[in-house]
């Protein structure tokens, strides 16, 4: 069954058609006696996606024996309803091979060699999210709003790292989706704490350092001055008088010095915004504060599209002071949605680190244990990008694999270390994705000396050699739900209900990287890729180098969402 011209396969699209065949018209009454009750689960839990091995051997989808209960009377699938499911197709579902009722319900088996032959012949389809949005976001992170003079690598604390690794993912993830994404505050070119970020792959918005944004903070003082959320009667006689003066003193306003006092409850209570802390309550404003609203503001007015939303990411120590800053934008006229995106603390028990030395800790770690595992070579440039990468793999696995309102706790002492043996996060993955790299180099050198031919292209290859169960797996639970994976952020955001606080599954990349990494070492280390240079073995092993380097281009896609270069050799 081809699918050529269609859509990707979607494991939420064949779920919503099978759900919908399996439900039928079962909210009438049939005159064959097979009564149907109209079904309160959604559709989603009708049917569950198998995804380990064991279970993948006999079945790729089932429903339970509860919900045919729950269908049927019972439990007895009615042939029209099981016809309709065998047969069910459209675009962006998965052919159906066969099915039958068991105990444990009603299993499917997909059509393995169809689903191969698609994925395997328009990767690019599977590896890249289906959705391109028009629309505008902003992310927000609090902590850079000191002045750049005042953080330093040194001042600044695992926490606060988290919430920049944490931006720096998620506008990877909405950039891939098409949208556009604006980073707040700019720094100033050059700085130390942009030359720090850089080394971590993050690479912040900057500005001239003698760019300046005071027309804004104007216009913003202004708006504060004469919102009807100020509360004059709470100013002294001298504060009032000043006030009234009008006029600009060296280009600013006259009423600078004023005390300004924004009632910041009533704002949430005639704005009915939701989830805010309900001890806000009356805020002086200083002059540092209208400085971090007029890089809002900039950041938010720059977009050619619409803005769908301004996500303050922060560390949950600092979550009211931010609450506080957006209600005050409120107070100034702002009418954006805002949401807080508050990350856990960063815990280290037995020592206190700042960033850098955290940074400084792993990267010793890292090129102690290269230096133990490749010895004398692990000398000059390429191997200090090599640590750098690898440094940085380690630190953003270690901190965003965790969902982002959880706790992080840290192992720094020094004999913890980091390894690049086992299931270690970000070593982990850099390993086996250096292991496709390893593989391909190996193969191309045997197409130079002809040992091998070309892989050809595949529609010529017979999928049915596919037959190690490890193949399917790593097809059907990374392959096809990947794509379907990078939409969630943007789904997220569409569905982001009410309340001050958002809650992302930012660290579903990592895991996905960590189980999938997990799949790949098992199968690698059993099946031999490269056979013999035998003509009748030829196929299957080009049907392997076709599932490999699909693989290869999902881990570069992935690892491109965290801004971690792949590594050739490892």
């Amino acid at each position: 069954m081809e699918n050529k011209e269609g859509s990707p396969f979607r494991i939420r699209s064949t779920v919503l058609a099978l759900s919908s065949a399996l439900r039928g018209e079962l909210d009438s009454v049939a005159d064959d006696g097979h009564t149907g009750l109209r079904s309160t689960h959604e559709p989603e839990k009708l049917w569950f996606k198998e995804s380990s091995a064991k279970n993948l051997r006999n079945r790729d989808f089932l429903s339970p024996t509860t919900v045919l209960t729950t269908l049927f009377r019972d439990g007895k699938v009615p042939p029209d309803v099981m016809d309709r499911i065998l047969s069910t197709h459209s675009d962006g579902v998965l052919p159906i091979a066969g099915g039958e009722v068991i105990e444990e319900g009603l299993r499917l088996r997909i059509d393995r060699v169809a689903t191969f032959q698609d994925v395997l012949c328009r990767t690019s389809k599977y590896v890249q999210p289906s959705c391109n949005k028009q629309v505008g976001v902003v992310l927000n992170c609090p902590t850079l709003h000191q002045r750049p003079s005042m953080l330093t690598p040194d001042s600044l604390t695992l926490g606060q790292l988290r919430t920049l690794l944490l931006a720096d993912h998620l506008g990877a993830l909405l950039q891939r989706q098409g949208y556009s994404v604006s980073y707040c505050p700019v720094l100033p070119e050059g700085c130390e704490i942009i030359v720090f970020l850089k080394l971590l792959g993050i690479d912040w918005s900057t500005v001239p350092a003698s760019s300046t944004n005071d027309q804004r903070e104007e216009e913003l003082w202004e708006a504060l001055l004469n919102s009807p959320y100020r509360e004059r009667e709470q100013e002294t006689e001298k504060e009032k008088s000043s006030s009234q003066g009008k006029g600009m003193v060296n280009g600013r306003s006259g009423e600078e010095n004023v005390a300004v006092k924004i009632n910041l409850k009533r704002v949430v209570e005639e704005k009915r915004l939701q989830g805010y802390d309900p001890n806000l309550g009356t805020c002086t404003v200083p002059r540092d504060s209208v400085l971090q609203l007029a890089e809002l503001q900039r950041a938010a007015l720059g977009f050619q599209v619409p803005v769908a939303a301004v996500f303050h990411v922060t560390c949950c120590q600092d979550e009211f002071r931010q609450q506080q800053m957006a209600v005050l934008w409120r107070a100034g006229g702002a009418t954006f949605t805002q949401k807080h995106l508050v990350c856990g603390q960063v815990k280290t028990p037995g020592t206190q680190l700042s960033a850098a030395q955290y940074i400084q800790l792993r990267r010793m770690q890292m090129k102690e244990a290269s230096e133990m595992k490749y010895g004398e070579q692990v000398e000059g440039q390429t191997w200090d990008e090599i640590i750098r990468v690898m440094t940085s793999a380690t630190v953003r696995f270690e901190l965003l694999s965790t969902a982002h309102t959880s706790p992080v706790t840290l192992d720094v002492q020094r004999e913890g270390g980091v390894s690049t043996k086992g299931p270690r996060g970000g070593v982990f993955i850099m390993y086996n994705c250096a292991r496709l790299h390893t593989l391909f180099n190996s193969y191309e050198r045997a197409v130079e000396q002809g040992l091998y031919p070309e892989i050809p292209d595949g529609s010529q290859l017979d999928f049915s050699a596919l037959k190690e169960e490890g193949e399917w797996l790593l097809l059907f639970n990374y392959l096809i739900p990947f794509s379907e994976l990078l939409d969630q952020s943007g789904q997220a955001l569409e569905h982001r209900g009410e309340g001050a606080r958002a809650t992302l599954k930012t660290e579903q990349v990592c895991r996905f990287l960590v189980s999938l990494s997990k799949d790949f070492s098992s199968y690698y280390n059993r099946v031999h890729v490269l056979g013999e240079p035998m003509p009748h073995l030829f196929n299957q092993m080009f049907c392997r180098l076709q599932l490999l380097r699909a693989l290869r281009e999902l881990y570069h896609r992935a690892l491109d969402t965290l801004h971690i270069p792949p590594i050739p050799q490892l």
